[in-house]
């Protein structure tokens, strides 16, 4: 099986997640949609690989708004098009922060800038939690979806809504694949000083992520692995 992971920046690594789809066999293929050189001006165009070609989608997540069409559009209606279309035909999708706003988005809900951002190692209150464990679950996003019609909510926090499965998709608005390394990428491209902006540490954040790693890939792990079981259908019980 084939699975295509969309990394809308050039520091959204798969970590623990494209590492459990990997020990489950699948042959792992990314689409770049905004290059390092292009990540100060990123409305650029950008064609989408045919979905027909792989069993699973994973849009990762992005520094961007996924409702903001003036600053992204170019790229940004194309994917939320291709999403729909995907989603709509069965195919499994799960959706990663940013690619979990645009399921919604592309399902008929909605996003829009939250009351306040959520950053950091976050617990979460699930219905689910045999698919969606409570976490804790890093976040960093500072926008929320509207749950689409349809769509059945699984979590949330008193900030946001945190998951929902659609015809064969699971949205999350956490970041199951974030480790170390890529925690180190956002904060050299700009995450040290947001997360200085919202009155936390990042280098506290940093050493929390650096110990508490085993227990938060063996979360990722149950996660990528309910889904692929109980809502994807890829794999047998």
């Amino acid at each position: 099986m084939r699975v295509l992971f969309v990394q809308h920046d050039h520091v959204s690594p798969l970590g623990p997640v494209g590492e459990r789809f990997a020990q489950h066999g699948f042959e792992i293929d990314t689409h770049l949609v905004v290059p390092e050189s292009s990540f100060e001006a990123p409305n650029i165009a950008t064609a989408f690989p045919s979905a027909a070609d792989y069993d699973v989608l994973v849009p990762l997540g992005a520094p961007w708004g996924a409702w903001d069409d003036a600053c992204i559009g170019r790229w940004l209606l194309p994917e939320i098009s291709w999403l729909r279309d995907a989603v709509s035909s069965g195919m499994p999708v799960l959706g990663i922060c940013f690619g979990g706003q645009l399921v919604a988005r592309a399902m008929g809900g909605s996003v829009a800038p939250a009351p306040r951002a959520e950053i950091g190692w976050t617990s979460v209150w699930s219905d689910q939690p045999t698919l969606v464990g409570e976490g804790p679950w890093f976040q960093f996003h500072y926008d929320r979806w509207t749950v689409p019609p349809g769509a059945v909510e699984l979590a949330r926090t008193p900030a946001a809504s945190q998951a929902f499965t659609i015809e064969r998709t699971l949205a999350v608005q956490f970041h199951p694949e974030l480790d170390a390394a890529g925690l180190q990428g956002w904060l050299d491209w700009g995450g040290a000083s947001k997360i200085r902006d919202d009155g936390l540490d990042p280098d506290v954040m940093m050493a929390q992520t650096v110990a508490t790693a085993d227990a938060a890939r063996d979360r990722t792990h149950a996660l990528v692995d309910a889904f692929l079981t109980d809502v994807a259908g890829l794999l047998p019980r």
